[in-house]
């Protein structure tokens, strides 16, 4: 989105025609909704304006519910926004912690910084991009002792707040189309500066769930948050706003709640063990977090290799932190075998998952010509030094 663009966005009169649309779903006629909304006396440039928006507000409900509808974006300020059910709990450290102000440095489109709000907290939420910090001023309106500054994070005043949270800038500059950046170095703020911030003040800070661990530093407690099976960031937490006696959490939320392992340090490796009858996928933020062993030890399971994340057992046990496959056979990894196999079992639909392995598994799919009505998962992976493929069946836990 270019100035001109919200110039045009941010008037009444777009604003009222924008909030009259239907709702914008994959049945929508958009050259029939043009024509109408340019017949009505508009201009080109206002209707293609409002109908971006329209379309992003209903990609926005899957991360901010109803909220969305009143709310404007850009198209890569979406795409890097905190979900409103993660920003919440972010916004509830603060609380916790007994704060009332915080200053959101690189605050985007304005997620968090609505959620900080939302909680009671005096919020002075900063960004760099001129469009970005004037959305954003919009999106915080219903908070009158929120204030939004356009400056870099580096210079902002935070002589009135009592602490910080900061989400730097991961992917090249821009409003949509961006890139993500692949060196830590890179990013807006650094984190050199977000780290010495956190000397100072209480500091909350949130990255890509991919951070290289060997730069998290030992006083901060780390937590990983997955919703419905994605792992969508790490949340490096310091000061009060960290939990005494935690330095690694992994954070589950499904659609039945919320779930977290937690410990003191990385944990052990559980014992090594033959593949049995049941095969266990750790959650992503069980793995990020290195708490495998911690589950495999509680759910009675062992792991199959201490490089693998894989863990097996004879019994079936449900958890929310790992999903639960009944194997049916064992292979050896060969692609014509596995075509055979398959084939004579009626496997059209088949999930295919790996681990340990340099393989395509798109590419690999291609080469098994699936046909049938019945549906599996394949695990390619390593057991000790073996290349195999298990084929199994998802467990689902009775009600």
């Amino acid at each position: 989105m270019e100035s001109a663009e919200l110039r045009e966005l941010l008037t009444p009169e777009a604003v009222a025609l924008l909030d009259s649309l239907p709702a914008y779903t994959s049945n929508t006629d958009v050259l029939k909704m043009v024509a109408q909304l340019r017949k009505e006396g508009n201009s080109p440039s206002l209707v293609a304006t409002v109908l971006t928006q329209a379309k992003l507000r209903s990609k926005a409900a899957t991360k901010f519910g109803d909220f969305a509808n009143r709310m404007l974006f850009t198209e890569a300020g979406l795409e890097q926004a905190t979900r409103l059910p993660v920003a919440a709990l972010h916004a509830s450290r603060y609380v916790r912690a007994g704060l009332t102000s915080v200053a959101d440095l690189g605050c985007g489109i304005g997620a968090d910084a609505l959620a900080f709000a939302g909680a009671g907290l005096r919020v002075l939420a900063v960004d760099a991009d001129e469009v970005t910090a004037a959305i954003t001023t919009y999106n915080l309106a219903p908070f009158p002792e929120a204030q939004v500054h356009h400056c870099l994070a580096e210079d902002a005043d935070l002589s009135g707040v009592e602490s910080v949270y900061l989400d730097p800038a991961r992917r090249t500059a821009g409003h949509s189309n961006t890139n993500r950046l692949a060196r830590s170095e890179d990013y807006t703020p650094s984190l050199d500066f977000a780290f010495g911030l956190a000397e100072k003040l209480p500091t909350g800070i949130k990255l890509g769930p991919g951070f290289d661990r060997e730069l998290i530093p030992d006083n901060c407690e780390a937590q990983w948050i997955s919703v419905g099976g994605d792992v969508v960031e790490v949340g490096l937490w310091f000061g009060p706003l960290a939990r005494e006696g935690i330095t690694r959490a992994a954070l589950i939320l499904h659609a039945d709640g919320m779930h977290e392992l937690t410990a003191v340090a990385d944990s052990a490796d559980a014992e090594v063990g033959e593949l049995d009858s049941y095969l266990y996928e750790p959650d992503g933020a069980v793995i990020r977090a290195r708490l495998i062993g911690d589950l495999a030890r509680t759910l009675g399971t062992h792991m199959l290799d201490e490089h693998i994340a894989y863990m097996s057992s004879n019994t079936e046990v449900h958890s929310p932190f790992a999903t639960c496959f009944e194997v049916v056979q064992e292979f050896a990894l060969d692609v014509k075998v596995l075509a055979k196999e398959l084939k004579a079992r009626g496997i059209g639909t088949l999930e295919i998952k790996k681990r340990g392995v340099d393989i395509d598994p798109a590419e690999f799919r291609k080469k098994l010509g699936l046909t049938g009505k019945n549906s599996a998962t394949l695990f390619l992976t390593r057991l000790g030094e073996r290349r195999v493929a298990i084929l199994a069946q998802r467990v689902t836990p009775s009600i």
